[in-house]
């Protein structure tokens, strides 16, 4: 019997033997006398807890014990959900990796040992990351996140359309969600305290360059003083930025090599929304929700377009239950929170 085995089981019989004394004794001491119906609740995912402390009409045996730890064992590893390793896809290229959940034995049992009386087995559960994690890739370009991860980013690159952006910023707080602008750094330079009113709502502000050139046409110390001065500029905010959006999505894999050598990830798109061409917003929507899947990664720029379609793209997202994020969220191994993820549990133990 292993290490992980035989402390289960010592945990699961020193459980059995306190569910015990508490089913035959009142607080003060006294028996109980609807011992034998209480025993026989069902908790609600399906597992009888006498399953768990044993049935106190019976002498339980060492075997009963192991049997029970082994049950326990067998549920913790049907509940496990393996990590996703990082990947580079031959069409997407680098798709992020995703982590892993299983159950933490130790503070499942240290929590049903706290409280002997629990109708339901307090999973306590932990993160297993991958083996192959994005940091792990070749540089390569990021156009969706993990398609297992419940989550899409409305991203908004931004080098202009500065009368729009109240309006845009005003539905991301109706809707309460936070995003990431791709700032150009000559916007940046000239427009501070509009860069600072959408970081003091909560979004996440990255490198879109300096002057929007095409990376793709420059030599590498132009690509670098691009890169770097929008990246001086958002030091100057505060901003630890990790994410590179290239100039209209015109990127080589020296673009690509370059900003991973600043420590930044080149972010493309998955779906465009076209909204600088002054599209009807009906239009955007179907063509977004049609499309939209977990991962998506969805391109605006603070246009009037983008402002009266967001809203219904983002209601659509949530309806398919998808959280939605800022880019950082949204290529980062870890989990989403347990409302937007749920475990299942079984129905039969």
């Amino acid at each position: 019997m292993d290490d992980g085995k035989k402390k289960l089981l010592v945990a699961c019989a020193a459980f059995m033997l306190t569910s015990a004394i508490l089913a035959f004794t009142q607080p003060d001491g006294r028996p109980k006398e609807a011992t034998a119906k209480r025993e026989a609740a069902v908790q609600p995912h399906g597992i009888p807890i006498a399953a768990i402390r044993g049935d106190s009409s019976r002498n339980d045996k060492p075997a009963d014990h192991e049997r029970t730890a082994v049950d326990l064992l067998a549920e913790a590893e049907r509940l496990r959900i393996p990590p996703v390793n990082a990947r580079v896809d031959p069409v997407w290229r680098a798709i992020p990796g995703y982590n892993g959940l299983e159950v933490d034995l130790d503070r499942t049992l240290a929590r049903l040992l706290e409280n002997p009386q629990v109708t339901e087995i307090p999973y306590v559960f932990r993160e297993i990351e991958p083996d192959i994690k994005l940091a792990d890739l070749p540089p390569e370009p990021i156009y969706k996140g993990n398609p297992d991860k419940p989550i899409v980013s409305f991203m908004v690159n931004v080098a202009w359309g500065n009368e729009h952006l109240p309006d845009l910023l005003r539905v991301l707080r109706e809707e309460g969600v936070k995003t990431t602008f791709f700032l150009d750094g000559s916007w940046l330079k000239n427009n501070r305290e509009l860069a600072l009113a959408i970081l003091e709502d909560g979004h996440e502000l990255a490198n879109h360059g300096y002057s929007h050139k095409m990376m793709s046409r420059l030599g590498e110390a132009e690509v670098l003083d691009e890169i770097r001065k929008t990246e001086a500029l958002l030091k100057d905010l505060g901003v630890n930025n990790r994410l590179f959006a290239p100039p209209a999505g015109d990127f080589d894999a020296k673009t690509v090599r370059l900003a991973r050598r600043e420590g930044l990830y080149t972010i493309l798109w998955t779906l465009d929304t076209v909204d600088w061409k002054k599209p009807d917003p009906a239009s955007v929507v179907r063509k977004i929700n049609r499309r939209l899947e977990p991962g998506a990664l969805v391109l605006m720029h603070p246009t009037e377009a983008a402002v009266n379609s967001l809203p219904a793209m983002i209601r659509h997202a949530r309806e398919r239950g998808f959280k939605v994020g800022t880019v950082s969220e949204l290529i980062d191994e870890k989990r989403l929170p347990p409302d937007v993820e749920s475990v299942e549990r079984s129905s039969d133990f």
